[in-house]
């Protein structure tokens, strides 16, 4: 039938040509059987004709005049493919019929400049890279699953310039991390999963769902201007060629997990009893739980990681594809190690067996459906729907060791022992529809809106602080507050609409000379309701009744030791709409406009935009801890922000580029809520009503060598200019409360990054242009980062100190969450031909960055009473993979994960002479140590798959 259609299409062309020729053909797509390639593009080199393939791959160009030309065949992320000498006559068309794809093109005419690759392989998105004009790296599906990556999350780390933070679970670009960093799917925001967070949890999204993972390290007037570090973009999947249908399966283990004593007696919640494949439900509320649920951990029987995913998708007439990919996971973590808290350069709390038990289950589903129209116009609909249950039981003191300050006295010989069990529920939806309409040749419309739901509820958690006497038998309540046994629920539910529109006009699209206006506006607004309920149990009377163990806290919580007034509720205060809660509602609107302008010519490309945006946060709260309770926080921020970028080509490998903007950094409703998040140890966070954005200018500078298609050499500088930078910091005061502060006037960073992605040894390939033998390439890249930023005063009008973000010696300090070095690096060999063989070995580095800022305690004596800075050590992440593919269906797998299981540690510098110093703060000498202040592994990870392709 497709014969057919291209020789009709051949005779009716020739038939209307009289004094000049045409040209018509069909592209193909090689990785796909050779299906038809559709919206490919088919230029005459060194004009403007042209013409796109249609659904069938067909294509025709009229009014040649006679003669020899060249034919360019491109599509987005392949490499380009040049036909010579193709010879048209007067009244006659010439065929040209190829494909393109990862395999050699058979036709001799053709003449390929490097391997052809897919859309998702280091190839194609290096060929994106090479074409943008902004600075930007991604990595692909093919590459992630290459290195071992199972999630998003990892393979941001694998980018240039990226690091991750053990201790708060950041991502962190250039040296900022979350509050600097801007995420998107498919170029659309989607909302965070944690209250303490502005970006999700990237985390959630498994390498089945992605396409590519990419970061735009430059401001791009189409994106949000939040952003400082850039914006994390996941492109999901949609489906390749005329069908799929692939399941795999897998199943490992923590070494940590398998070690004796833990296996055999792992701890989770009793809030799992209620919970079936990942979804918890739970109708009694938290007041009845108090005497309805058990408060003892539950043993896990066969903790083992194991995950499972089908995918399946179709091509129907050419006109609607679909694909649905479906994935559970099942995951268990064990830590156990040191924790410590200093107060003024002195001991408070110490838990030398802090242990953590973590059961995690995770579900998504993608759908994709992709309708095209005609061969101008496009809509594609994308559903994305993740669950993810996490359990985590927290246990410090069981050794008889642990001690927090205020709550006995030495004398009595008592040590305290906590536990906290924590199940938080999350599901977020995401609905998204674009649009894309080539209204002519030289216009093309592009359009998105979105529709996200999140719910992130703690839905029971449950708390024990107790005091015992090892060597004998006393179980005792602790006694410092009513809320030390309690159960407590949080909940979090966020309402997002986004919303964008951009049109482009090619004015002129030629080889060397390129004029391009893009004109738009994006509208963004997210709504949050958020609530937070405690319930508390304690005694009438010290040692009114006692637990007979610490294994058994819960024996005591039952309904008669409540009427024989033995223990009492306690509850939170009545808030203003009634109800004994703690609450904030949060909205923050944002509408901009923008134009961006592209002109190149010759070697020449430059690139300049404006956005106009106006953000809006409101948040209004009500907080039991606070007088008054009641209050809010408007803030509104209205801003042009450009953009300029230019690159230069030296010649086909070689460019240079130069990129400048200025962005802001909204606070995030957490930071501006004063709510108290109480984590497992103990410690406490709070927002803070007065924090404000900061606005930020950013330079780029980068050199760019591309020895080939799938080869990159690049060397880059940047520098940061941060007003009024937000620091997560410790407050004033004896409770040790972490918020946050512009604490700083100003914050600089400068950097340089290096990085290469060379092939070692390169596959040859035999006279059908397939290849074979084995290939092997190393992927590196260096960062070095200087950063600093002011500790500044804050005083009134008169210039009386209210407040100062000095101490000790300190004027100024690092950056939070910076490292001065960080260090990615993969080594990947891989077979040809029939059953390939793949091994690849990864290793991740970035070196000590501050957790959180130091802070005066006493700002009368700062030069002695402080609290340092807390700082997280450095330390390297080695993972390896093997996989092997038998006949064209079956693949295994091999995983390790964490393979050097380094100890993850904090340390804070201690002052040991605060009384000489405070006595003498100018002469005398300073002596500190370093203090552990947290440390655990987390264990080596290990596993074993198995997929099938139908």
């Amino acid at each position: 039938m497709k014969i057919k259609l291209i020789t009709l299409m051949l005779f009716v062309t020739s038939f209307a040509l009289a004094q000049t020729g045409g040209i018509a053909g069909k592209i193909t797509d090689k990785d796909m059987n050779n299906d038809p390639l559709p919206f490919a593009t088919v230029v005459i080199k060194g004009t403007t004709k042209g013409a796109q393939t249609d659904f069938d791959g067909l294509f025709t160009i009229e009014g040649l005049e006679p003669g020899t030309y060249t034919v360019v065949v491109s599509f987005v992320g392949y490499e380009t493919l040049e036909v010579p000498n193709v010879v048209v006559e007067a009244g006659k068309v010439t065929e040209v019929n190829t494909g393109i794809g990862s395999s050699a093109v058979s036709l001799d005419e053709v003449i390929l400049s490097a391997p052809v690759a897919r859309k998702d392989s280091q190839v194609a998105l290096l060929l994106e890279q090479k074409k943008a004009v902004q600075i930007k790296e991604s990595i692909g599906a093919k590459q992630l699953a290459k290195v071992g990556v199972s999630d998003a999350a990892s393979a941001t780390t694998k980018i240039s310039g990226v690091a991750s933070s053990e201790g708060s679970g950041d991502v962190f670009v250039r040296g900022l991390g979350d509050r600097y960093l801007a995420t998107t799917l498919n170029g659309l925001p989607i909302p965070s999963d944690d209250v303490d967070k502005k970006n999700i949890d990237l985390s959630l999204f498994p390498t089945k769902v992605i396409q590519n993972v990419g970061i735009s390290k430059t401001f791009a007037v189409e994106s949000s201007a939040d952003q400082a570090s850039g914006n994390v973009d996941i492109v999901s999947r949609t489906l390749a060629g005329q069908s799929e249908l692939s399941a795999s399966v897998s199943s490992g283990i923590n070494t940590n997990v398998a070690q004796n004593g833990v296996y055999d007696n792992f701890k989770v919640s009793p809030n799992l009893n209620d919970a079936n494949f990942g979804f918890y439900k739970q109708q009694r509320p938290i007041l009845q739980q108090i005497t309805q649920q058990s408060w003892n951990t539950v043993n896990q029987d066969n903790p083992i990681n194991y995950s499972a995913s089908v995918t399946a998708g179709y091509r129907l007439k050419e006109k609607l594809s679909l694909l649905l990919t479906a994935s559970h996971s099942q995951s268990y973590e064990y830590r156990k190690g040191l924790f410590r808290q200093f107060r003024s350069n002195f001991i408070d709390d110490t838990i030398t067996d802090a242990t953590t038990y973590n059961k995690k289950i995770t579900n998504t589903l993608l759908g994709d459906a992709t309708y095209f129209i005609n061969d101008r116009n496009k809509l594609k609909y994308t559903f994305f729907f993740i669950n993810k249950l996490n359990d985590e039981v927290f246990e410090g003191g069981r050794n008889g060791e642990a001690t927090i300050f205020e709550e006995t006295n030495p004398a009595e010989g008592l040590f305290q022992f906590i536990r906290d069990q924590n199940t938080k529920q999350t599901n977020v939806v995401v609905n998204q529809l674009l649009g894309t309409h080539r209204l002519s040749e030289k216009n093309t419309l592009e359009w998105a809106g979105s529709f996200n739901f999140l719910e992130a509820d703690e839905p029971n958690r449950i708390r024990n602080e107790v005091n015992f006497d090892p060597n004998g038998t006393l179980v005792q309540l602790g006694r410092n507050g009513g809320f030390q046994q309690r159960k407590s629920s949080q909940k979090i539910e966020d309402v997002e609409y986004n919303a964008r529109i951009k049109d482009i006009f090619n004015v002129i699209e030629e080889e060397n000379n390129t004029f391009k206006i893009e004109v738009g506006g994006a509208y963004r607004n997210k709504a949050r309701e958020f609530s937070s309920e405690f319930v508390g149990v304690e005694e009438t009377s010290t040692n009114a009744i006692n637990p007979t163990s610490i294994d058994d806290l819960g024996a005591i919580f039952q309904l008669p030791n409540f009427q024989n007034e033995l223990l009492e509720i306690n509850l939170l205060g009545l808030n203003a709409r009634g109800r004994r809660r703690d609450i904030y509602d949060g909205e923050l609107e944002s509408k901009a406009i923008f134009t961006n302008v592209n002109v190149g010519f010759g070697k020449w490309n430059f690139n300049g935009g404006l956005r106009w945006q106006e953000d809006d946060i409101n948040v209004t709260y009500d907080i039991g801890n606070l007088f008054p309770r009641v209050g809010e926080s408007i803030q509104n921020y209205n801003n042009v922000y450009p953009t300029f970028s230019t690159k230069y080509s030296l010649n086909e490998k070689h460019a240079f580029r130069f990129a400048v903007s200025r962005t802001i950094t909204l606070p995030e409703f957490k930071e501006v809520s004063p709510f108290e998040y109480v984590s497992p140890t103990g410690q406490v966070t709070r927002g803070n009503v007065d924090v404000q954005a900061s606005t930020d200018l950013n330079y780029d500078l980068k050199w760019e060598y591309f020895p080939s298609a799938g080869q990159l050499v690049s060397l880059a500088a940047f520098y940061k200019d941060i007003k009024d930078p937000i620091n997560r910091v410790r407050d004033r005061g004896s409770a040790g409360v972490f918020s946050y502060f512009n604490s700083a006037e100003k914050a600089e960073v400068f950097g340089l990054e290096a990085e290469t992605k060379i092939d070692l040894i390169s596959p040859n390939q035999d006279e059908e242009g397939n290849n074979t033998g084995y290939g092997l390439n190393m992927v590196f890249n260096a960062t070095r980062m200087w950063h600093t930023q002011d500790l500044k005063d804050v005083t009134d009008e008169d210039g009386t100190l209210l407040r100062t973000f000095k101490y000790g010696d300190n004027t100024e300090t690092d950056l939070q969450g910076a490292s001065d070095w960080i260090f990615n690096t993969s080594l990947n060999f891989n077979t040809e031909g029939e059953n390939p063989f793949a091994a690849s070995l990864s290793a991740n580095f970035a070196s000590d960055k501050i957790f959180a800022l130091g802070v005066p305690t006493d700002q009368a004596n700062r030069v002695a009473f402080y609290d340092d800075s807390i700082v997280e050590k450095g330390f390297v992440v080695l993972d390896a993979v093997i996989s092997k593919e038998f006949g064209k269906h079956w693949k295994a797998t091999f995983t390790g994960k964490n393979l050097l299981n380094p100890t993850v540690k904090q340390v804070q510098s201690i002052l040991q002479n605060p009384g000489e110093v405070l006595a003498n703060p100018d002469s005398a000498q300073r002596i500190t140590r370093d203090e552990t202040v947290l440390s655990y592994t987390n264990g080596v990870g290990i596993s074993l798959g198995l997929s099938y392709k139908f």
